[in-house]
């Protein structure tokens, strides 16, 4: 990557993709569509039973494409702002200049609008025209759609999905409206400017989509919808940004993957927005046959939510809401498979049941489950004492906040149902006495029918301790044999080699899919030596798929970050720039550009690279833990908006000192009082609202002051082993 100039926000071009799949995509958390596509989805309407459920095709209005009249010079630009969330198409002639913008409104969320503007820019009295060309047709594969009566001024068609996901299940109406687009628009001989707004709402009841038709065309009236979106994105922006004193590219990169995260995330201040979940290729992709037909895989719980969480943890509990409403589907799971508690489906629609099209997946690849708690936990350990949702429940003052998700949201009975299924799942080793799981496949995918899965193993063990430090912190008795099992399930480890084997039977030298064992030190933070960690990335790189799914070679870069091997860590995030494809820096999962496009699961991986392996964040039972390092290109970092007990943070790192200062720390409720602490030394530095502390940049964490400690508990035995590394067979 070299250094460059240029806005790293904005993405320019003067001609567009020949695949259309590469074209940017607009979405937020309700609705979304792929620029110039007929077709857009709404996040968590599927059409189809079980291993058919695919996100229900709804006819796009907004796909409208502008042109004019030949003439004889005419340039063209298109241009994603990820600023502004804004698409524009800028036709421009020596005497005017022709602009189409579309957005999906970040805030009001049941919105797609289009402007069209004409700009006179010459003394001319001609008018001017621009023709329009829209396909749309209000049919669907997925819905038996309907026409009803106009609502001011727009046309209106509602209908039922097709085929519910489950026998008796339920089948969501969609109900759309959309201003009428003319086959062309005309700036008369007087006008030196006008524009054009064009609005759809899809909402699943009329009553929402009529009124939020209605609060958008107000809008317009007063030149205010678009401004509005604007605002929204200023406000999200204002809360979460990576900028580094590096090259462009890597700039660039990470801008494009924070807005089409962003894009997906729930409005702020919205608790009451129902969400369903992320899907590797997003909301605008997932129709029947591609891009994983819109399900949600552990790609959001493990690759995507960490981001989420850092900066906006009302989003990452909208995300666990999610999942505990697809509680009673992964029970049902577990019992079809004939084990106890609750198994998260590989594959995830509405309902929580399993709706993978391949059984041996859903069969097999369990390890979902434990990621579906590791998120949980994370969100636990960042929230503790402050909820991101604010609760009106009368009881809510008997316990910190953040336990309300757990108490009485249905967290508990999660995390108890996650554990009891590890139990059921696991079967004793007279031989070797201790317990095993059998005939999983691990997240390298080209094996199946394995015994004892490293990453499957220690996830479970990593569940069954959450879940009794859980039950420790709410008085519950722990049951015993979530202890022994958590304590007795084999982690595969040889000791003459010292690394981790894939599962039982793995012999060094075999092909791996994708990341796996070296998921164990990030995000898993299994305990083992430096030595250990670095085996097993030495072992499983030269094996690991060159062309496989785009997030490995971001969590090779972790590990060597970890280890102080800079130059390793930047040679395996350089290979994520083949999975990034111009101008609009959409991620295709494969580099070969085969599998999901838009894919967030990559994003999210990349994200983690820079996010958690240059700063070193590490989310601890009660540490924010940070050891930064990052490349010889990159010579300063800020992280504004990181999120931790309450607080808002801002970190400033360069190679000589690190910065930071907490830029909010709300009153209502209080939030804790934080310190830094310094690793090697001990030195604590008190953080305080609106002021900044700075000391020589090496490894420490961020904790509560004593002042607040007592409401946690020291547990300094547990955070021996929870920050550092340990020697293999110690555990």
């Amino acid at each position: 990557m070299a250094d460059g100039s240029g806005d790293p926000a904005v993405f320019t071009c003067s001609s567009l993709p020949s695949d259309p799949r590469l074209l940017p995509t607009l979405t937020n958390a309700y609705l979304g569509t792929r620029l110039y596509r007929d077709i857009l989805h709404v996040n968590g309407v599927y059409n189809g039973a079980a291993g058919d459920t695919h996100r229900a095709d709804i006819p796009s209005p907004v796909n409208v494409r502008m042109m004019l009249p030949a003439v004889g010079s005419l340039a063209q630009t298109f241009t994603l702002n990820t600023q502004t969330g804004t698409f524009s198409h800028v036709l421009q002639s020596t005497d005017y200049a022709a602009i189409h913008q579309i957005y999906a409104h970040h805030s009001l969320v049941h919105l797609m609008a289009f402007s069209i503007t004409i700009q006179r820019s010459a003394l001319t009295t001609q008018p001017i025209t621009v023709q329009l060309q829209t396909p749309f047709v209000p049919r669907s594969q997925d819905l038996d759609l309907h026409r009803g009566p106009d609502f001011q001024g727009a046309h209106y068609v509602y209908g039922q999905t097709l085929v519910p996901e489950v026998e008796g299940g339920p089948r969501p109406t969609i109900h759309m409206l959309w201003g009428p687009v003319p086959q062309s628009l005309t700036l008369g001989g007087e006008e030196r400017e006008r524009s054009w707004e064009f609005l759809t709402a899809v909402a699943e009841s009329e009553e929402e989509a009529k009124r939020s038709y209605s609060q958008g065309m107000a809008m317009v009236a007063t030149g205010s919808l678009h401004a509005s979106h604007l605002h929204a994105w200023a406000r999200l922006w204002q809360g979460c940004c990576v900028d580094l004193d590096g090259p462009l590219p890597l700039r660039q990169a990470l801008y494009g993957c924070l807005f089409y995260l962003l894009s997906s995330i729930p409005p702020q201040e919205n608790p009451g927005f129902l969400f369903h979940g992320i899907s590797p290729g997003g909301l605008s992709n997932g129709t029947q046959g591609e891009d994983y037909w819109g399900h949600i895989f552990w790609d959001q719980d493990t690759w995507m939510f960490p981001n989420i969480l850092l900066f906006y943890p009302e989003a990452a509990r909208a995300i666990l809401g999610y999942r505990l409403r697809g509680l009673e589907g992964a029970l049902r799971n577990a019992r079809d498979q004939g084990y106890q508690g609750a198994k998260f489906p590989w594959e995830s629609a509405a309902t929580g049941r399993e709706v993978c099209p391949e059984e041996i997946y859903g069969e097999q690849e369990i390890h979902v489950t434990g990621d579906v708690l590791m998120a949980f936990e994370q969100y636990y350990c960042t929230t503790q004492g402050h909820s991101a949702v604010v609760c009106s429940h009368q009881n809510c003052q008997q316990h910190p906040r953040d336990q309300k998700l757990f108490r009485e949201d249905g967290g508990w009975k999660l995390v108890g149902a996650v554990a009891q299924y590890w139990c059921s799942r696991m079967v004793w080793s007279q031989e070797e006495q201790c317990y095993h799981i059998k005939g999983v496949m691990p997240p390298d995918e080209y094996h199946c029918q394995v015994d004892n899965s490293v990453y499957t193993n220690a996830v479970a063990r990593r569940s069954l301790n959450f879940a009794a430090d859980v039950a420790r912190d709410f008085s519950v008795p722990v049951p015993e044999e979530w202890v022994d099992c958590a304590k007795k399930v084999k982690v595969p480890f040889d000791r003459e080699k010292k690394y981790h084997p894939e599962y039982d039977g793995y012999s060094p030298g075999e092909p791996v899919k994708q990341a796996d064992v070296v998921l164990l030190g990030f995000p898993l933070m299994h305990p083992m030596s430096p030595e250990v960690r670095r085996n097993d990335l030495e072992m499983y790189e030269p094996v690991t798929e060159r062309d496989g799914p785009a997030m490995t070679w971001s969590m090779f870069a972790v590990g060597w970050l970890e280890l102080k091997e800079v130059q390793r860590a930047q040679s395996q995030l350089n290979k994520c720039f083949s999975n990034i494809t111009e101008p609009f820096k959409i991620w295709v999962e494969n580099s070969d550009g085969s599998g999901a496009v838009n894919f967030l699961t990559g994003m999210g991986g990349f994200l983690q690279a820079v996010l958690f392996g240059y700063t070193g964040f590490r989310i601890t039972r009660s540490r924010l833990r940070f050891d930064p390092t990052f490349p010889d290109d990159i010579h300063r970092m800020e992280v504004t908006g990181v999120s931790y007990l309450g607080n808002k943070l801002k970190f400033t790192i360069t190679r000589g000192e690190m910065g930071v200062q907490v830029t909010e720390s709300p009153q209502d409720p209080p939030a804790s009082s934080l310190e830094a602490v310094l690793e090697e030394s001990g030195q604590r530095f008190p953080l305080c609202a609106g002021q900044s502390v700075s000391f020589p940049t090496a490894a420490g964490w961020i904790q509560r002051s004593p002042t607040t400690a007592l409401q946690t508990g020291a547990r300094e035995q547990q955070e021996h082993t929870e920050g550092g590394m340990l020697v293999e067979g110690q555990q």
